[in-house]
């Protein structure tokens, strides 16, 4: 009996100890020294839907495969330290400017993209451009000394090459493919960040105007990406989803220096033939067509008689340049180029550098309302060119003094005969002086000023404010079309509406 009870009793203690160890333990006041707080939830707060999993994987699939194909490149020059002539007498005697370098020693960086397993490597013009010393450094740190092979200015291109083999090029896509809003992926070596990618869509294609080449036979025909691109980038690789290299990154829109929301790349089909050249020729053996042009605008189209806004208009023509042997003429309207239409200077331009002097192009203009057909040969480049002489003399020039001045206030513009000493300070047989323009008015938005000479109306030669006048009258509610030219001989056409 006592047994039982004893047995009872200790039965009941454990059963106390152990219902109380329960007990606190469940109200927080024991923990073990080796339980962790969880952290973070349990399982991931979205789940991503295939699309846009496929779209991370490409990326990824993207980086790793074209990654290896861009270089680093750092360049070494000299700087001149220059010093005013009115300053150097005085300078002259002290000790420091005696010491004083000549020269300074500079590096930049930029970056480049393998084309060939050969050891060519593309890149920007303005990353090589002065070197003395180029370096290259591939994805797997081997470093290179590298040769300069060519240059091209005019679409801030270059190509050096290395002493390597059996290096894995770039594929080298079709630009002439790419479209406003597709994905590209920028590759290269910002600020120093060597194999840096960055990812955005296209915003725009043939991008021009920006001056960033300054010459005037500059090829400015840019693919436009936000894709973050930042000094260094230059001569980096712009890439589609596929892994083509669609485009030579070249420079950005900023008022800093660094990236503020667009980048610019050259389109690879101009860097390709640019490349073969120069790795061929050491030189780009270019094809000109031999114009200057200007885009249509709404008052142009007007005034010439077009369907719509487009076209690029002919101003001048260079002497025995193939527009000229071909019979384009001055105020002809360029509308397409082998079936591509034209809406910008850099749409053509954009073309023609991918050509080369001998291949043969078809052009179709407008002209007195009809439509012309013109097949041009390119030929090179003049370095001496001369401009073809627009205005045959006059020998004998009337001009009707029944009025010599008249300001048009519907348009904001006031117009007078030319004296004498007009014709011999503008160079010119014929035409009426712009006397006055009114700020903002239709004549300034269109971009007449004062000082400029008109001298053809709708490609008719004009001698006189009558003239003038009564054809202002004829085009009411209409649009005219005038050639102007300014005090340094430079020559345009002006659309110009004229109120009803």
């Amino acid at each position: 009996m006592n047994k039982h009870k004893l047995f009872a009793s200790i039965a009941l203690v454990l059963i106390g100890v152990v219902f109380g160890i329960v007990l606190v333990s469940g109200f927080g006041y024991v923990k073990s020294g080796h339980t962790v707080a969880q952290i973070g939830a349990n399982n991931p707060l979205v789940n991503v839907n295939a699309e846009a999993q496929k779209l991370s994987e490409a990326f990824i699939e993207v980086s790793k495969a074209v990654t290896p194909t861009v270089v680093a490149i750092v360049v070494s020059g000299e700087s001149k330290v220059n010093v005013p002539e009115d300053h150097q007498d005085f300078f002259k005697d002290f000790p420091f400017f005696r010491d004083l370098p000549k020269n300074q020693p500079q590096r930049g960086s930029g970056s480049g993209v393998i084309i060939s397993n050969d050891g060519y490597i593309m890149t920007n013009n303005h990353v090589v451009e002065g070197a003395k010393t180029i370096s290259v450094t591939l994805t797997d740190k081997r470093k290179f000394n590298a040769e300069l092979i060519g240059t091209d200015p005019l679409t801030d291109l270059a190509v050096v090459k290395i002493d390597a083999k059996d290096l894995t090029p770039a594929f080298l896509g079709n630009s002439d493919k790419l479209q406003v809003g597709q994905w590209v992926l920028a590759i290269g070596n910002p600020l120093g960040l060597n194999y840096t990618v960055t990812a955005g869509i296209v915003s725009a294609m043939g991008r021009g105007g920006l001056q960033l080449i300054q010459d005037s036979y500059g090829i400015e025909d840019f693919i436009q990406t936000d894709a973050a691109i930042n000094p260094g980038n230059s001569g980096g690789a712009l890439v589609d989803l596929n892994g083509a290299v669609i485009g030579i990154n070249s420079a950005i829109a900023s008022r800093t220096g660094y990236y503020q929301g667009y980048g610019f790349a050259i389109p690879i089909n101009i860097a390709k033939t640019v490349a073969k050249d120069l790795i061929e020729f050491g030189r780009v053996k270019r094809g000109y067509i031999g114009v200057q042009i200007r885009a249509v605008d709404d008052a142009v189209a007007k005034s010439v008689g077009l369907d719509k806004t487009r076209g690029v208009i002919v101003e001048t023509l260079v002497e025995d340049g193939a527009a000229k042997d071909a019979g384009i003429e001055i105020g002809d309207i360029i509308i397409s180029i082998d079936g591509r239409e034209v809406y910008q200077p850099n749409d053509l331009q954009g073309y023609i550098a991918s050509k080369h002097a001998g291949d043969k192009v078809n052009l179709k203009l407008w002209r007195d309302g009809k439509n012309i057909d013109k097949s041009i040969t390119l030929r090179p480049r003049k370095e001496d060119k001369d401009l073809a002489s627009v205005e045959k003399k006059k020998e004998d020039r009337k001009v009707d003094t029944a009025l010599e001045t008249k300001t048009y206030k519907e348009i904001g513009l006031t117009v007078k005969n030319l004296s004498s000493n007009d014709l011999k300070n503008y160079k010119v047989e014929n035409g009426v002086l712009i006397s006055a323009v009114d700020n903002f008015g239709s004549a300034f938005d269109a971009g007449l000023r004062s000082g400029l000479v008109i001298t053809e109306i709708n490609k008719k030669k004009i001698d006189s404010v009558k003239e003038f006048d009564e054809l202002v009258s004829d085009k009411k509610g209409s649009a005219l079309l005038l050639r102007v030219r300014d005090g340094q001989g430079n020559a345009r056409f002006v659309g110009l509406e004229i109120p009803k």
